[in-house]
């Protein structure tokens, strides 16, 4: 099975990160990313996202792929593209929100800047997921400072993940695609499950892939 992963922004060490986290999640697949080049450096708000959404659909458009994967977690343009190819296309917001459900646990999302939790929020609410959700927490981190890692960010993050306990989470919902590759860390310093949506949209594009062959 070959998926695609087609990152909104500009920023190639992101989907290299991106593709790295899915390779891992599903060593079994062929897994391959495209980066938007004209997209802005990083997705922070809607209009950012707006900004992205022609270059990602023109890439999609090209896409030879069993299935696709919008990675930002924005899950943005994701109708759109939905509505434009044969084949199943999944966003990692909307993965990691199916694999909470299925999980069943309460979720909150650590995210990246305050401006992304309305969008996210819209998004969680037309899933359906609202009631399923502690809360949406911003981490006050640019997405590329994110995606750099470190030991800052490491802590900045686990200590919002903490937070996010209190607030009556089950599980954390890392609510950035540069997160993917700090999962095992992350995991490391705290004592809820994580749920990473490069992870989780590799493993639900497989069965979304065996359905549609059945």
């Amino acid at each position: 099975m070959r998926i695609v992963y087609i990152n909104p922004n500009a920023t190639q060490a992101m989907t290299d990160g991106i593709v790295a986290a899915a390779r891992a999640a599903l060593p079994g697949a062929q897994i391959a990313g495209l980066t938007n080049a004209d997209g802005p450096p990083a997705i922070e708000g809607p209009e950012d996202g707006d900004a992205a959404v022609p270059g990602m659909l023109a890439l999609l458009a090209k896409c030879r792929a069993d299935a696709a994967v919008i990675a930002c977690f924005d899950d943005t343009g994701l109708a759109q593209a939905q509505a434009m190819v044969p084949f199943p296309v999944l966003g990692i917001g909307q993965s990691a929100y199916v694999m909470a459900e299925l999980l069943g646990r309460k979720f909150s999302v650590v995210t990246s800047l305050a401006v992304s939790i309305p969008v996210i929020e819209e998004n969680i609410a037309r899933g359906g997921y609202a009631g399923n959700c502690a809360s949406v927490r911003a981490s006050g981190l640019p997405v590329l400072q994110i995606e750099a890692g470190g030991a800052p960010v490491l802590t900045r993050l686990a200590d919002e993940i903490a937070l996010a306990q209190v607030d009556g989470a089950g599980a954390v919902v890392l609510g950035c695609a540069g997160m993917a590759p700090l999962t095992g860390a992350l995991s490391a310093r705290c004592t809820v499950p994580l749920i990473d949506g490069v992870s989780a949209s590799a493993h639900l594009a497989a069965a979304a892939i065996g359905f549609r062959a059945s």
